[in-house]
C-alpha cells in the first residue's frame, strides 16, 4: 500500500541520522505553529518545490518535525515517522537530519510546558494533516526495520468483537509493530469497534477487509486512517442490536444519531447509518463497492493484501 512518499527521502530516512531523535514525552509547545518558532536557516535547496504562500521554511521545518514526534511519541519508537513526513522532506528537499536537530530543539523547548500536552497533541495532528494536504501523500504511520527498508507488517484478526477487543488487539498491533490492521468480522460490540477505530485513526493505521466485514466490524473499517478491501470482500450493515435499558423508541433513534456522528467523525458519509437503520437485525444490506467508494467507507478496492 503506497501513500505516494518520495523514494528519495525514504533513502534518507533509513540512514543513521532517523536514530538521533530524542525519545522523550511528546511535548510540542504551542511555539509550533503559533509564531514562537525557531530562527534559523531552515533554506530550501534550489530545483525543489517553492514554498506554500505565506509559509517561511522555518514554520514548515517546525510542521514536519511536529508531524514525525507525534508518531514516535505515539509509538514509543524511534523507527517510525509519517508518511506525509517523508513526503514533504521530499517535496520540498529538507535534509532529514536538519528535521531531527528541529524536533529535538522542539522536545527541549517545550519539557518544561507539561499543562499544554492536550494542546500540543492536537497542533501535531493539525501539522501532520497540513503536510498530507500540501503533499497529496496520505498521512498515516510508516515504520522501518533495522536494516532501514520499510516495514510493511500488517496484523491479520479475525472472529468476533467481543468485550476487551479494542485493547487486545490494541496489544497485538503494539507488540508485533504492525503498519496496519486485516480484520473479518461479523461484528459484536459496537463500544469496542468504535474504541478500536479511533485508537487506528488517531495513531494513523491503515484498515483492509479481505473477506467479510459486517455491522460493528464496519466501525473499525471506518477508523482506518485509509480504507482497504479486496475486490472479493463482502461489508454488510444492519440495524444495530439496541441493549434492553434503550430498547425504547428513544433509544432506537439515539442509536442511529451516535452511529451517524461516528462515521461523520471518521469522515464518511452519515448515510451508512441511515441505510444501516433501515435493514432489520436478522436481515443485511451489502454494499456495493461502488457505494462504499463513494460514501468514503472505503478508499481503495485491491486485488490482495
Amino acid at each position: 500500500m503506497s501513500s505516494g512518499s518520495g523514494k528519495g527521502a525514504q533513502a534518507r530516512l533509513s540512514g543513521h541520522g532517523r536514530m538521533r531523535l530524542l525519545l522523550a514525552p511528546l511535548m510540542l509547545a504551542p511555539l509550533i505553529l503559533t509564531g514562537l518558532l525557531l530562527s534559523g536557516c531552515a533554506g530550501l535547496p534550489p530545483g525543489r518545490a517553492p514554498l506554500p504562500e505565506g509559509v517561511d521554511a522555518d514554520e514548515l521545518l517546525s510542521e514536519i518535525a511536529a508531524c514525525h514526534l507525534l508518531r514516535v511519541v505515539q509509538n514509543r519508537d524511534r523507527t517510525v515517522t509519517d508518511a506525509a513526513v517523508i513526503a514533504a522532506l521530499d517535496h520540498y528537499g529538507f535534509e532529514f537530519d536538519r528535521m531531527i536537530d528541529r524536533a529535538n530543539a522542539l522536545v527541549r523547548i517545550a519539557a518544561g510546558r507539561p499543562a499544554q500536552h492536550a494542546q500540543m497533541y492536537d497542533l501535531a495532528r493539525t501539522a501532520c494533516a497540513r503536510l498530507a494536504t500540501l503533499t497529496g501523500a496520505a498521512s498515516g504511520l510508516v515504520r522501518f526495520g533495522e536494516d532501514g527498508s520499510v516495514d510493511k507488517t500488517w496484523l491479520l484478526v479475525d472472529g468476533e468483537i467481543d468485550d476487551g477487543f479494542a485493547n487486545k488487539v490494541i496489544a497485538r498491533l503494539r507488540g508485533e509493530k504492525a503498519v496496519g490492521l486485516v480484520i473479518n468480522s461479523p461484528g459484536g460490540s459496537l463500544y469496542e469497534a468504535r474504541r478500536l477505530g479511533r485508537w487506528l485513526r488517531e495513531n494513523g493505521l491503515p484498515v483492509g477487509v479481505n473477506e467479510l466485514c459486517t455491522s460493528a466490524c464496519i466501525d473499525v473499517l471506518a477508523g482506518g486512517i485509509e480504507r482497504y478491501v479486496t475486490t472479493d470482500a463482502r461489508l454488510g450493515i444492519h440495524q444495530s442490536r439496541v441493549p434492553a435499558p434503550l430498547s425504547s423508541h428513544e433509544g432506537g433513534q439515539f442509536s442511529v444519531v451516535s452511529a451517524a456522528l461516528y462515521l461523520r467523525e471518521m469522515g464518511i458519509d452519515s448515510s451508512i447509518a441511515l441505510a444501516a437503520a433501515a435493514v432489520p437485525n436478522n436481515e443485511m444490506y451489502w454494499i456495493s463497492h461502488g457505494e462504499a467508494l463513494e460514501t468514503g467507507l472505503v478508499t481503495k478496492v485491491v486485488a490482495s493484501f
